[in-house]
Order: C-alpha cells, then sequence, then structure tokens
C-alpha cells in the first residue's frame, strides 16, 4: 500500500539525473512531513504509556500497540524518499521491495482491528459484564493482542506476491531503472483478489463490526447519562473517525478499480490507476495523525504535567474505563429485572440485628443470631 506512492506518483521523472517532477516533488513533501510528525510523535506515545501511565486501562494497551505499529511503518518513509529523489530507482533490491510493501499491509490491518478491540471492549462493558471482566484479565489481554498481530500477519501474507523490480531503460540516455510496482502476473482476476479482498478484509467487515458496537454503547450511555464517560469516549471515536477519514479513499479507489476491470471499462481503471497515488499517499500519512489528535486531546494537561500530560489523559481514561458502568442481561433485553430473595435465615437476621440495635464491630451475643449467621445463603 505504502509503496504504491512510488509506484506512479513520480511517472514524469525518466532518469535519476533529470529534475524532479512536480509529483515526484509532492510526494517527497507528503512522506517528510509524515516522518517528520509521525515517527517521533509514535515514540512519544510509546514512551508515555510505558514510563507515565501507571494503571493501563484496555484502551491504553491497545493505543500503545498502535503507535507501535505506526511506527515501525514510518521507518520505510526514509526508504521511499531515496527512491523519489533517485527518480523512481530503487536500489536496495527486490526483497525490501516486497518487504516494505508486507510491512504497510500488516500495519493496516493491526491498526483496524486494534480499533475493533475498542469498540468491542466498550460493548462488553455495557451488554456482557462477566465477558468483559474476562478480557481485561493480562491474560486475555495479551492472547487477544498477540492475536490482532497474528490475524495482521496471515491476512498481509498475498501482498508481497503482488509486488516486484521492474528494470526498465530510459531514453535518450538508455539509464536502467528499477522500479518497485505492482504485478499481477498480467492477470485480472489477482488484480481483482487483492483489491476487493483488502478492502472487504480492512474496511467493510471490520467497520460493521465496530459501527455496530459503537451504535449499542452510545445509545446505552445516552439513556443512563454518564458524563464521566465523555473523554474516553471521545478518544475512541477519534481514533475510529481518523482511521475512516484516511482510509476509506483509497478503499473507494480499490473499488472503483474492481468495478473497472469487471466491466472491462478502460477508462474506470485509468481513472482509478491515476488516482491511487494521491489516496495512498494520504492513508499512508494516516500514521502520524494519531499522534496530533492525541497532542489535541490532552492540552488541558500539558500546564499540569508538562511532557508527562499525555500519560494524564491516559490514566484519565483508565480511570473512566474502571468506571464504566455494567449492565445485566436482563437489561440488555430490555425486561425487568427484580432483586434477589433474601433467604428466610438472612430475613430473620436482619431483623433481629435491626431489633438489638446492634452495631458495626460489636460481638453478636444472641446464640440465635450466632446460628443464622453461620448459614449458607
Amino acid at each position: 500500500m505504502a509503496s504504491n506512492i512510488t509506484t506512479t506518483i513520480s511517472q514524469q521523472s525518466s532518469s535519476s539525473s533529470d529534475p524532479l517532477s512536480i509529483s515526484a516533488q509532492v510526494g517527497i513533501a507528503i512522506l517528510t512531513l509524515a516522518f517528520v510528525l509521525g515517527f517521533p510523535g509514535n515514540l512519544f506515545v510509546v514512551w508515555s504509556v510505558l514510563c507515565r501511565v501507571k494503571k493501563r486501562s484496555v484502551t491504553c494497551l491497545l493505543v500503545l500497540n498502535l503507535s507501535m505499529a505506526d511506527a515501525f511503518v514510518l521507518l520505510s518513509a526514509p526508504l521511499f524518499l531515496r527512491y523519489l529523489a533517485r527518480g523512481q530507482d530503487w536500489e536496495f533490491g527486490s526483497a525490501a521491495c516486497k518487504l516494505v510493501h508486507y510491512l504497510s499491509s500488516v500495519n493496516m490491518y493491526v491498526s483496524i482491528y486494534l480499533i475493533c478491540l475498542m469498540s468491542v471492549d466498550r460493548w462488553l462493558a455495557v451488554s456482557r459484564p462477566f465477558l468483559f471482566k474476562t478480557m481485561r484479565t493480562k491474560r486475555s489481554l495479551l492472547i487477544l493482542l498477540l492475536g490482532v498481530w497474528v490475524w495482521a500477519l496471515l491476512l498481509s501474507l498475498p501482498m508481497p506476491f503482488y509486488r516486484r523490480l521492474d528494470p526498465k531503460s530510459t531514453s535518450p540516455n538508455n539509464i536502467t531503472l528499477r522500479s518497485c510496482v505492482p504485478y499481477h502476473w498480467e492477470s485480472k482476476g489477482h488484480r481483482v483478489f487483492q483489491y476487493l479482498f483488502e478492502t472487504i478484509m480492512a474496511f467493510l467487515l471490520p467497520y460493521s463490526l465496530i459501527n455496530t458496537c459503537n451504535s449499542t454503547v452510545l445509545c446505552r450511555l445516552q439513556s443512563t447519562n454518564l458524563q464521566h464517560r465523555r473523554r474516553s469516549s471521545r478518544l475512541i471515536l477519534m481514533i475510529i473517525c481518523t482511521f475512516a477519514i484516511f482510509w476509506l479513499p483509497y478503499h473507494i479507489v480499490n473499488i472503483i478499480e474492481v468495478v473497472g476491470l469487471l466491466q472491462d471499462s478502460k477508462s474506470t481503471v485509468e481513472a482509478a490507476y491515476l488516482a491511487r497515488p494521491s489516496v495512498t499517499a494520504f492513508a499512508y500519512f494516516s500514521s502520524a495523525a494519531n499522534p496530533i489528535f492525541y497532542v489535541l486531546a490532552g492540552t488541558s494537561y500539558i500546564r499540569q504535567a508538562g511532557l508527562g500530560f499525555m500519560g494524564k489523559l491516559f490514566e484519565a481514561t483508565s480511570s473512566e474505563s474502571r468506571a464504566m458502568p455494567t449492565f445485566s442481561w436482563c437489561e440488555h433485553i430490555n425486561c425487568s429485572c427484580s432483586e434477589p430473595e433474601k433467604s428466610p435465615a438472612l430475613n430473620t437476621l436482619s431483623t433481629k440485628l435491626d431489633t438489638s440495635g446492634s452495631v458495626e464491630g460489636k460481638e453478636v451475643v444472641d446464640p440465635e443470631l450466632r446460628t443464622l449467621a453461620s448459614q449458607p445463603n
């Protein structure tokens, strides 16, 4: 995905000695800005979570993994900058060409499925309290986070096969350029599979789950007027919206190209081909956007905590997560839940205690009360 930026964004560059085209200059500007803002920003988030947050909520740990994934993919930016600066000449070999494309795909899947976990966590908190507590154990969290990374690695396996070095000579100097370009063995089926698979597994399927969970949560929180959940809810919704804003154009172009291929419409495929470098660069920048939004969300803590302001932000979401209300199964299906009846022994014990005027901390001396207190509920 991210390497698609380099596929057509500098098509006008004919050799490494020629002046850079406008499209190549734009690509360099986008990648430079993403790396300068995003890489140190994500490292700062990782440092804040690890060193400044004492009690880490599920949301906090998911943000940590999200920032780690974004930092890893931004490490490839210098390679693409070098690629564009040399006039679309990839000098790092075929393995690196495939690897950076694979890492970009892994980052996309990790990001979206971590967001899914955030949404499922909030849904369980208001709908399935038992499962919510189970999910928040240390072992369960580690298994879930490991599962997200393994799932992303598996989903990304086809992507390196659709990337290769394409040596070609340029005139008039007859210089050979090695371009890192998409490759589908001249098969329409492979092109349809790649772009449709990405869109379904990285957008349509996870966002259906995300929207379902968050719609349920928002309805329940509004019905109970829980004001203390606003900050945590805003942070999670901000992450969801950020991913959607940056990646939606990319997946729209995927769908357009698939439709063009299935209908044998050369004009539609050409339109998608021309739009792909711009939307891919836009999607690549999503790895730099989240730290910026975290800074905006944590501005109220800057005076109080200085460089530790982001830790304060995440601690606030942690305390709100622990205060998340839980609802019983009966409430979830809108039926009335009556208070459990006390056993006759407990009723008698309560009456005896009320009439005897006993207070906390005093020993019960009535033999009958001793017997009732020792009976199981």
